[in-house]
């Protein structure tokens, strides 16, 4: 996975004053999924992106490419 995707989506989480559990929650995951992409170990997929894009209120090109 992407350092710079990683960074961005931990970046715009915190500029959310999100948690971790409280993402995940919002996408409907468990925390664990929603942590690793944060941590690089699993991607999310397409739609997964848009509702991230969603909840931090910013384009998919952003959040990949910042």
């Amino acid at each position: 996975m992407d350092k710079v995707f990683c960074k961005n989506l931990k970046e715009a989480r915190r500029s959310c004053s999100l948690t971790q559990k409280q993402v995940a929650e919002k996408l409907g995951v468990v925390e664990s999924c929603y942590a690793n992409w944060e941590q690089g170990r699993t991607e999310p997929g397409i739609e997964m992106l848009r509702k991230l894009g969603s909840i931090f209120g910013m384009s998919i090109e952003d959040l990949i490419n910042g």
